[in-house]
């Protein structure tokens, strides 16, 4: 259920955690958009500036040290860093609600879940107390938890349905943007398969734009219409699922898809990408990924490479492409 109104749009945005002794460069210069209805992949490893990406969306990255250094944040409509405090209250849970990565943190220990899910929609929605109450069990039903089990502390619950009340409380205002960090991290494979269809009705219903963060590219594949790959705090390839998936242009991309086992040869060796991310208080002069690249070049050691079009939805960041038939030599499938 796609649309043409953008719900998001992020135009260089610049995070940096800012600590007395080094500068952390956690999110350096990136753009993407979002309309109604679409979701898209935030893919990388640990430490690629994912979280601090969505915490910025949100408002919330931490500060001090955290500091918004530079770009634009649109929500709804909504200019992000310029609005008052008062109207950033009311458009998180209303406008952009995000499920936080470590349910057992996410929820207060001293109330229990069906008061934690009201008190969001008490906030957002012109209801009563006992209306609020009475839409929390509501929702505690949607997520598959008996509406009895409202009146139950946190820690009656396992790690799944704890992650299951975080979702109910992100979802209860129905948010048109919903930021999901790595949602299914600490789940088995069964409630992970849930929580992904719930995720997925509520854009099918609702027309709810999602962000998708997490490392694992079996949820992108199943779950996300457009991806955008990060590495070392910068957005090194982007595009529709199909783009990405199957006409890979970056090297760190590739490097990605060919760590994954292969389902086809249970004996062929895995292929990990060599080396580590760099330390994000000491980045490269030139592209970040050069120190693990196969095909880097010496002009790679010094000058940053730019996100570069080469279809109307893909882009990728690459100085190796401004040489005359390089995806050639890589025998790539590109059109």
């Amino acid at each position: 259920m796609m649309s043409n109104e953008e719900v998001l749009k992020v135009e260089n945005l610049t995070v940096y955690y800012e600590l007395e002794e080094e500068t952390v460069k956690a999110v350096n210069d990136i753009s993407f958009s979002l309309h109604k209805g679409e979701t898209i992949g935030l893919v990388g490893e640990t430490g690629a500036g994912k979280t601090t990406t969505a915490l910025a969306l949100l408002r919330l990255v931490p500060d001090p040290p955290g500091v918004i250094k530079s770009g634009k944040i649109t929500v709804c409509g909504n200019d992000m860093l310029e609005v008052p405090v008062q109207k950033l209250e009311e458009i998180r849970g209303k406008d952009i609600a995000m499920i936080f990565q470590d349910p057992m943190t996410s929820l207060n220990p001293v109330f229990t879940v069906a008061e934690q899910i009201a008190e969001s929609i008490e906030i957002h929605e012109k209801v009563t107390k006992h209306e609020a109450y009475e839409k929390a069990l509501e929702m505690l039903e949607m997520v598959g938890i008996p509406r009895e089990r409202g009146g139950e502390y946190p820690h009656q619950f396992s790690g799944g349905m704890k992650q299951r009340v975080v979702i109910a409380i992100a979802l209860a205002c129905q948010p048109q943007l919903l930021i999901a960090d790595e949602p299914t991290t600490a789940l088995d494979v069964t409630i992970q398969a849930q929580v992904l269809d719930l995720i997925k009705n509520l854009k099918d219903k609702q027309g709810t734009s999602v962000i998708m963060i997490t490392h694992d590219l079996g949820i992108v594949a199943e779950t996300c219409d457009k991806v955008a790959v990060m590495y070392a705090g910068r957005i090194v390839e982007t595009g529709n699922l199909d783009d990405v998936f199957n006409y890979t242009l970056h090297p760190y991309t590739e490097g990605l898809f060919n760590s994954l086992p292969n389902i086809n040869d249970r004996k062929a060796e895995l292929k990990p990408i060599h080396g580590l991310m760099p330390d994000p208080t000491n980045l490269p002069a030139g592209c970040a990924f050069e120190p693990r690249c196969e095909y880097a070049c010496e002009a790679c050691k010094t000058q940053q490479p730019e996100l570069v079009s080469f279809t109307d939805t893909h882009k990728a960041a690459c100085l190796r492409y401004a040489e005359p038939g390089f995806h050639v030599a890589r025998g790539k499938k590109h059109e």
